[in-house]
C-alpha cells in the first residue's frame, strides 16, 4: 500500500501519539456513570429549549447536549422492550441465516432462515422491529424481538444497511450498489426520495447531536458524504487522505463535537469535525479498523481491529487510546454491539463463522461460539435508549 507524503506525515505523527498514550495504559474499572453526568443532572433550562429548538422537527429532545448517549446508561430499557427477552441476533452472509444466542448461556437457541446474503440486523426507530437486511436478496425480513419470529419479507432492493432520521419519520437504506441513499417511510418501507451519489460503497453512518445532517463512509472510493436530513440532499463530500481508503463504521463523539470512522486499509480512525466538514485527522488503532461502539458510561469507545483479531479502547475523557485486548487465538472481531448492562461486548468473528463475548472491564474472552458462515452486522437486544437510530443499534 503507498501513501501520500501528507498521509505519511499524519499517520507517523499520529502513531508516535499513539504509542505515548498505549505506554500509559490504566487498568481502572469502568464507572457507572460518566464524566459530567452531575452537570447533566441539573442542565440549564434556556439551553435545553435552544437544543431543542435548532433540532431537527419532530425529533425527541435532547436529554443532554453534552452527551448525546445520555439514554443509552445500563439497564435503563424504554417500557417498549423493558419485556423482550435478552437475545443476540447474528445474521450469516455466507448461510441466508440468522444465528439467535441466548446471551445467558452462550448457546445459539435457534437459527432463522431469511433472504440471500443477511448483512446487518437493524433496531427499528420505534424499538418494536428487527429488520433483517438481505443485501443481495433484496429485501427486509422483520423480526418480532418479543417472540423471535420471522415475519414475511419485504421487497427493498440493494439494503446493504439501514439507518432512520432521528424524528422516526423515514428509514434511509445504504443502497451500496446501487449508488444511492434512498428515503423510504419508516414503517411500511415505500419510497419517498432515492439520492444519487457519486461515490462507490455507501455503508454506514451517524448523526449530528441535533439531527439536521448524517455523515456517511462510502467503502470502495475512499470518501465521505455530509448529508441534510430534512432536505435529503448531499451537501458535502470529501475524499480521504490515504491511498486506498476503505472507510467503514461511523460513530459522533458524545460531545457531539466529533465523527469517528473506522478505515480498514488505513488501520484507524479518522478523527472529523462533522460541522466544519474540514480534513480529518487520523488516528492508527490496529490492522483491518472496522466497528466502532460506546461504552455505557460514554466513557470510552470499542474498537475493533478485524485484521489482527483485537480491540482498542479509546477513552474519551482523555482524548486517546489507553488499552488494546487480543483475543486469544485470533480471530476477526467486526461488527456488534454492547450488553444492556454494559459488561459484555459482543462482536462477529466474519471469516471464523463465530461470535466473541468479551468482558468490558478486562478484556477477557468469555465465550466464542460458533455460527453460520460470514457472521456480519450482529444485533445485542434490547438495549439502552428511547429511539434507534439504525445499524446494529445506535440509540439516543
Amino acid at each position: 500500500m503507498r501513501h501520500t507524503p501528507l498521509t505519511r506525515a499524519l499517520v507517523t505523527g499520529a502513531a508516535l501519539a499513539a504509542l505515548a498514550a498505549l505506554a500509559g495504559c490504566s487498568s481502572q474499572n469502568h464507572a457507572d456513570e460518566a464524566l459530567g453526568t452531575k452537570a447533566a443532572l441539573q442542565p440549564q433550562q434556556q439551553q435545553k429549549q435552544k437544543q431543542a429548538a435548532q433540532g431537527l422537527p419532530g425529533m425527541p429532545p435532547v436529554l443532554d447536549p453534552a452527551d448525546v448517549y445520555a439514554a443509552d446508561r445500563p439497564n435503563r430499557l424504554s417500557p417498549v422492550v423493558k419485556d423482550f427477552p435478552s437475545r443476540v441476533y447474528v445474521p450469516n452472509t455466507g448461510s441466508n441465516t440468522v444465528s439467535v444466542i441466548d446471551p445467558k448461556t452462550y448457546e445459539v437457541i435457534e437459527t432463522i432462515p431469511v433472504g440471500v446474503q443477511p448483512q446487518h440486523v437493524v433496531p427499528s426507530w420505534d424499538l418494536k422491529t428487527l429488520w433483517v437486511n438481505n443485501d443481495r436478496g433484496n429485501t427486509l425480513t422483520p423480526i418480532d424481538p418479543r417472540t423471535g419470529r420471522a415475519g414475511k419479507s419485504v421487497d427493498v432492493h440493494d439494503p446493504y444497511n439501514l439507518y432512520f432520521t432521528p424524528n422516526g419519520k423515514y428509514a434511509i437504506v445504504m443502497a451500496s450498489l446501487d449508488r444511492q441513499l434512498v428515503f423510504r417511510d419508516a414503517h411500511t418501507m415505500k419510497t419517498v426520495k432515492a439520492v444519487p451519489v457519486s461515490c462507490y460503497g455507501v455503508n454506514h453512518a451517524d448523526f449530528s447531536t441535533d439531527g439536521r445532517y448524517f455523515i456517511v463512509s462510502c467503502e470502495f472510493s475512499g470518501e465521505l458524504l455530509k448529508v441534510d436530513t430534512e432536505k435529503m440532499k448531499v451537501i458535502g463530500q470529501q475524499k480521504l487522505p490515504f491511498h486506498g481508503s476503505m472507510p467503514q463504521d461511523v460513530k459522533i463523539s458524545p460531545d457531539g463535537k466529533r465523527f469517528y470512522i473506522a478505515d480498514m486499509m488505513a488501520n484507524g480512525m479518522w478523527v472529523l469535525n462533522g460541522d466544519t466538514f474540514a480534513k480529518p485527522d487520523f488516528l492508527p488503532t490496529g490492522k483491518g479498523c472496522h466497528g466502532l461502539y460506546i461504552s455505557r458510561d460514554s466513557r470510552e469507545m470499542y474498537i475493533s481491529n478485524r485484521g489482527e483479531g483485537s480491540i482498542s479502547i479509546f477513552d474519551f475523557t482523555k482524548n486517546r487510546l489507553t488499552k488494546k485486548w487480543h483475543l486469544p487465538h485470533g480471530g476477526s472481531p467486526d461488527m456488534g454491539g454492547v450488553s444492556a448492562d454494559g459488561k459484555v461486548l459482543w462482536l462477529s468473528g466474519r471469516y471464523n463463522s463465530e461470535v466473541y463475548a468479551i468482558d468490558t472491564r478486562t478484556g477477557t474472552q468469555l465465550a466464542r461460539i460458533k455460527v453460520g458462515g460470514g457472521p456480519h452486522g450482529l444485533a445485542v437486544y434490547p438495549q439502552p435508549g428511547r429511539y434507534s437510530l439504525g445499524h446494529t443499534g445506535i440509540f439516543r
